[in-house]
């Protein structure tokens, strides 16, 4: 039971890590940081979801 909030914790990092890697491959333009720290609860948005995507491809 310990393990579970450290891998949510490693999940939510490397998400926020691709997505900061990646911010230049989306549509957006500016407030890199809060988008970057808010990724989980922005994934409800369908254009957010869309960009999301890009930035871990790229």
């Amino acid at each position: 039971m310990q393990a579970i909030p450290v891998v949510l914790l490693l999940v939510y990092l490397f998400g926020a890590w691709k997505f900061w890697r990646g911010f230049r491959n989306t549509n957006f333009m500016q407030n890199r940081l809060g988008l970057t720290v808010f990724w989980p609860i922005l994934l409800v948005s369908r254009s957010y979801r869309t960009n999301f995507r890009k930035a871990l491809k790229g």
